[in-house]
């Protein structure tokens, strides 16, 4: 890693346009953003979470899906605007229920998606943003579920690319410590990133964590760190950005570390196949 310009070819491989319902990021300004930022290009992981749960409050079920023909061709649409100034792909953050599995693997067969994150969101239909999942329950259990959840997430699905925000969950917990540290769960990371790696896919380090001020990404370095002991080498970077002013936040640093655990590349995807950048 010589230069910052190594970021001209790294691309913000999660991030939220308008199209998803808890987004309002235009998608033009997050090209722009990364093109501010240096970054070579985004792709564009919109929410699909079927079968969503309802809210706290018992009303109507939130509706994380969108019109995936009209997004596609919005998509070329902008492409064609910026050319060969940004690299922009059509990505799509899956969020995993073993009920909607079938009809989850139909969509992603039957549209031009670049890339497919498989997240958990949701466990045993509660939403883990809300209390109700935590709240009066040790953290070791809560946890543990969790990452009980993921696991049956990448063993039941096959259709997606990589393992998305592993530690999610600590955005929204209310324990002193919110840390998902590989020492405390090494058993359940060890079979997630066993059969990751078995299955031909990747992780994410999604930097968010930073931004709701945790002081780790998801999953942290340490986590990391042993994914790439056990042969991991498909590894994205994702800021989960939801308006444009976070595209690429953190990237240099992270990166940096990155480099340091042993990576020598990070990868986007085009076309459901990895590009290996170098860092």
């Amino acid at each position: 890693m010589n230069s910052i310009n190594y970021l001209k070819s790294i691309v913000d491989c999660h991030t939220h346009s308008s199209f998803s319902i808890d987004s309002q990021m235009p998608a033009k300004d997050g090209v722009l953003s990364a093109i501010n930022s240096g970054l070579g290009g985004l792709t564009f992981t919109d929410h699909l979470d079927l079968d969503y749960p309802k809210a706290e409050n018992g009303e109507s079920k939130y509706e994380y899906t969108f019109d995936f023909a009209a997004r596609s061709k919005f998509l070329d649409n902008i492409r064609n605007e910026f050319g060969t100034g940004a690299k922009i792909l059509k990505g799509l953050e899956l969020g995993f229920q073993p009920q909607i599995v079938k009809q989850a693997s139909e969509i992603v067969k039957s549209y031009d998606f670049d890339f497919v994150i498989l997240s958990v969101h949701v466990v045993d239909k509660i939403d883990l943003c809300h209390k109700a999942f935590h709240e009066g329950q040790p953290k070791k259990q809560v946890f543990t579920r969790y990452l009980q959840a993921i696991y049956e997430s990448v063993d039941k699905f096959d259709d997606f690319d990589v393992v998305g925000h592993i530690g999610y969950i600590c955005r929204y917990v209310s324990y002193p410590d919110k840390s998902l540290k590989y020492a405390d769960y090494s058993e359940l990371l060890d079979m997630i990133f066993k059969k990751v790696i078995q299955k031909g896919k990747g992780i994410e380090v999604n930097t968010a964590g930073y931004f709701y001020k945790l002081g780790f990404t998801h999953p942290d370095f340490d986590s990391i760190a042993r994914y790439k002991e056990l042969g991991g080498e498909i590894i994205t970077i994702g800021s989960d950005a939801h308006d444009a002013s976070r595209v690429g936040e953190n990237f240099g640093p992270v990166i940096k570390r990155l480099s340091e655990i042993g990576f020598k590349y990070v990868t986007y995807f085009e076309n459901r196949k990895p590009v290996f950048v170098k860092i």
